[in-house]
């Protein structure tokens, strides 16, 4: 249940400012039960939303450099070095020396890594479903619309005051 103070701002009794930093706390509070309910279904296989992140987009873009993934992924280097050595260390990736550039590595899935990969899949799915499943696929995509406009446009700056 949402706790008290963001009930209250989102009321709509404290002015715009309440509203805009309710949306935000809203926003935040779906983002991490999605991120709890996806992390405890992942945890049987040793992985949690990031960890599983990575292994979607590694057949996306291989062969792929840590580097390169760093740019699709949006992740920084630090975070990214420390994805693929516990995915590393799981046997679920592994480093391999990029065949253009021998000073380069490039991230590849290991045979148990597809596997893990394919059972994420399934189990992300159904914890998807029980997290999205009430909203009509309709709402679903207008949802994502929302968002994506939400993201694109506070990432520009504001205008001066």
């Amino acid at each position: 249940m949402r706790h008290d103070m963001l009930e209250r701002l989102l009321s709509g009794d404290g002015g715009a400012a309440a509203d805009h930093v309710a949306l935000g706390m809203l926003l935040a509070e779906a983002h991490n039960r999605s991120r709890e309910r996806i992390n405890e279904a992942l945890r049987p296989l040793g992985i949690n939303v990031r960890g599983f992140t990575v292994l979607l987009a590694l057949p996306m873009y291989s062969p792929v450099s840590q580097r390169d993934l760093i740019g699709h992924m949006g992740i920084d280097k630090s975070t990214m070095v420390r994805l693929i050595d516990e995915l590393e260390d799981a046997g679920l990736v592994s480093r391999e020396r990029a065949p253009q550039d021998r000073r380069a590595y490039s991230i590849v899935l290991t045979r148990r890594g597809e596997e893990t990969l394919a059972q994420a899949r399934r189990i992300t799915e159904q914890a998807g479903e029980h997290i999205f499943g009430w909203l009509a696929e309709s709402e679903r995509g207008h949802l994502v619309d929302l968002l994506r406009g939400l993201a694109e446009h506070s990432a520009t700056p504001p205008p001066p005051v």
